[in-house]
């Protein structure tokens, strides 16, 4: 049985929940390795649709395990609304483990991961202002306070002490707020103590153990490869791994132990928040994507930004993460256009590249050289095999397939769980 990673091969929302959950079903273990409630998977099962953020997909798969790894920021108010509502609609949430090692959110550092965007001005990052830079920041610096440390209160306060005896410097005397109360903070990470305890694991042992015993692991990113803090369009990027490498150090498991990586792509491209994207549509055909994929944030509602399928950042996904299969999601949304444009290559200067240009700078000057398909009209959404799509929409798939550096296993035509074409079976 295989372990696998799920990866977004664009800059998110790319549709890994509803990938994550069609193949929750034939996994034991869910994986949630990077990222907090900054990004989230909508996943439509039935008649109910449902917002997760925090929770990994295979929340919603009965029989399976999900796991929040040590590689994730929790936000434990978000934890618990997040299950409180899901709990209300019937979904069973009593499986779910939560790393020893991964790290809170703390309230201090909401606070300033949103004064710090609006110091920043016109040089904003587009954070979605949840404190996760901040708390990936004192992680680094050392200075970070994990799921463990609830259960001593002693240790819980003067970890928040140590942090805020900077913090509060920086709050008053930069940014003009009043210091954060280091008794109330502490006092308000411990009322969640309890609740959590049950939850919490020594979870690499856990899934170590699991593929031991011939379970299937799934490792489910969040963000995706061009929001990668180090392979990503860096500044304007998450803070922490978002590509397949991020698996391992996220969740404990071996590199050695991974059988394949899945990459998710939409069939055009998105984005939310600041930063470079050649492709990019500023004129009604951008509207028609955004109202026709239904292109706002499942976190935060914003309007993302739309554009053509960049094949491009595609190559460089597959590289980067060493994407063994390819998911191509939304393709319905492309029925009835005369011509679907894709981005081939890059002008920069007068200067074409076939790859991702080396440097920031160039990036940003990046052009893009479009080669263009004859659309289709006809509704695909009820298709269940590829045959049964229309001829320009196979050939579609099929250029974007040997654009990409990956074989397209999958292809979404509908955001329902079922409306997928399955070609390779991604388990097996």
């Amino acid at each position: 049985m295989p372990a696998v990673v799920v990866v977004g091969a664009q800059w998110g929302d790319e549709g890994k929940g509803k990938a994550t959950d069609q193949l929750g079903s034939r996994v034991d273990y869910v994986v949630k390795f990077n990222g907090g409630n900054n990004a989230g998977h909508t996943v439509v099962v039935g008649e109910e649709k449902y917002a997760l953020h925090l929770l990994p997909s295979g929340i919603l798969t009965p029989g399976c395990t999900p796991v929040i790894g040590n590689g994730v920021v929790v936000d434990l108010e978000v934890l618990f609304q997040e299950i409180d509502g899901l709990n209300a609609r019937g979904v069973d949430t009593s499986k779910l483990l939560v790393s020893a090692s991964a790290h809170i959110i703390p309230p201090y550092n909401r606070t300033l991961d949103k004064v710090t965007e609006r110091f920043l001005g016109k040089r904003q990052i587009g954070t979605t202002g949840r404190g996760i830079g901040p708390t990936y920041a004192d992680k680094m610096a050392r200075v970070g306070i994990r799921v463990q440390d609830l259960f001593d209160a002693s240790i819980l306060r003067q970890k928040v002490e140590g942090a805020l005896a900077q913090k509060n410097q920086l709050l008053v005397k930069v940014f003009n707020r009043r210091a954060v109360d280091i008794d109330e903070t502490t006092e308000g990470l411990l009322a969640f103590a309890e609740r959590l305890r049950p939850m919490v694991a020594d979870t690499t042992l856990v899934l170590n153990d699991a593929l031991d015993a011939g379970k299937t692991v799934l490792f489910e990113a969040g963000q995706a490869a061009m929001l990668d803090v180090d392979h990503g369009t860096y500044p304007f990027v998450t803070s922490s791994s978002a590509t397949a490498g991020g698996a391992c150090t996220g969740s404990g498991v071996g590199p050695t132990r991974i059988d394949r990586v899945v990459g998710v792509a939409k069939a055009y491209t998105t984005r939310v928040g600041e930063g470079p994207y050649p492709t990019e549509l500023l004129d009604d055909m951008g509207e028609r994507l955004r109202q026709a994929g239904g292109e706002f944030g499942t976190t935060t509602g914003r309007p993302r930004r739309t554009g053509w399928y960049d094949a491009v950042v595609a190559r460089y996904a597959s590289r980067v993460n060493g994407l063994t299969d390819l998911v191509l999601t939304k393709l319905d949304v492309l029925t009835g256009l005369g011509t679907i444009p894709v981005c081939v290559a890059y002008d920069v200067d007068g200067v074409r590249h076939d790859e991702m240009p080396a440097d920031q700078s160039s990036y940003h000057h990046a052009r893009p050289v479009y080669e263009h398909f004859d659309g289709w009209s006809e509704d695909i959404g009820g298709a269940r095999r590829f045959e049964e799509l229309p001829v320009n929409a196979q050939r579609y798939v099929l250029a974007l397939e040997e654009m990409s550096g990956s074989r397209i296993s999958a292809v979404g035509v509908g955001p329902d769980r079922e409306a997928t074409i399955v070609r390779h079976d991604l388990i097996d």
